[in-house]
């Protein structure tokens, strides 16, 4: 199995048209389907099948959608890291970042290196701590954003220099709104929503024997997304403050919690992992400026 091969078959599934993927490949089509044949042969599974005017992915196809991202990220970023083992004013640095008005002092330091080292680029992505974590540990990414203590045992971090302050974000027009702050017994029987990794963890630390009161309408990765549910009136989002709109004409407003609840974050690297240069220069740079 080729990473050639491998990054063909990522193309295929991603415009699910063999001959648009070989125009965007710049294959001929007999090409490009002699590869995705020779993958099928090579696995022993039929990767893709026909589907309207297209193809989709059969199950197996889809796991190794799945592997083959990884691999081919993981090979860019080894290539990536030893074209910048001679230079410490450029490369290319891998984020993944949790949602957070804190992200601003990173931006801020991120600005700053690129003044004195104009060729540095940046990946940005986001996801759940575990999905975050899991990408570090694989060596794509090069540091992540935590909002939860890390392992010590496996990470390095240093804390930013604010913390959150949870609340409710809910409509103009709901009923809470008069509140200005709000308790767990304010949001007994109402429809909530939360992430996944907040409502066991963080909503518990504040809500202690009230959990069992509190329901869960749904489950919002991105706080955005939850924000226009709540607008609607579907529910109230439990978030952090300053991370969606809640200013005139949002149709939102944002009650802070009782008693108050503050999550830290954290500036994340893999302990004893080796950095390229501009990676080690960027982890001084943010040490320093956050005081680790």
């Amino acid at each position: 199995m080729e990473l050639r091969e491998l990054r063909s078959f990522l193309v295929v599934a991603e415009e699910e048209n063999m001959t648009r993927a070989a125009e965007k490949l710049h294959l001929t089509q007999p090409t490009l389907s002699k590869q995705i044949k020779a993958l099928e042969t090579e696995l022993g599974q039929k990767l893709f099948v026909r589907q309207g005017f297209g193809i989709a992915l059969t199950e197996e196809g889809r796991l190794l959608r799945e592997r083959a991202e990884g691999l081919v990220a993981m090979a860019d970023k080894v290539k990536e890291e030893f074209t910048a083992l001679d230079n410490i004013t450029g490369g290319v640095l891998h984020f993944g970042l949790a949602e957070s008005f804190q992200i601003k002092y990173l931006a801020r330091e991120i600005a700053r290196l690129r003044e004195s080292c104009p060729q540095v680029t940046y990946h940005v992505d986001s996801g759940t701590t575990r999905q975050v974590l899991d990408k570090l540990d694989a060596g794509i990414m090069d540091f992540v954003v935590l909002a939860e203590l890390p392992d010590r045992t496996r990470y390095e971090f240093v804390k930013f220099p604010d913390h959150e302050r949870w609340g409710v974000v809910m409509a103009k027009s709901a009923a809470l709104a008069k509140k200005k702050v709000v308790t767990p017994a304010d949001l007994k029987g109402l429809p909530l929503f939360c992430s996944d990794q907040s409502w066991a963890h963080d909503i518990p630390r504040w809500a202690g024997r009230a959990m069992s009161g509190l329901t869960r309408e749904a489950s919002f990765g991105l706080a955005y997304n939850g924000a226009i549910f709540a607008r609607e009136g579907l529910g109230y989002l439990l978030a952090f403050d300053n991370i969606v709109n809640t200013g005139p004409g949002s149709g939102l407003v944002f009650r802070p919690l009782e008693p108050p609840l503050h999550t830290d974050l954290y500036f994340t690297w893999r302990r004893g992992r080796a950095l390229t240069p501009i990676a080690e220069r960027f982890r001084r740079q943010v040490c320093e400026a956050f005081g680790g």
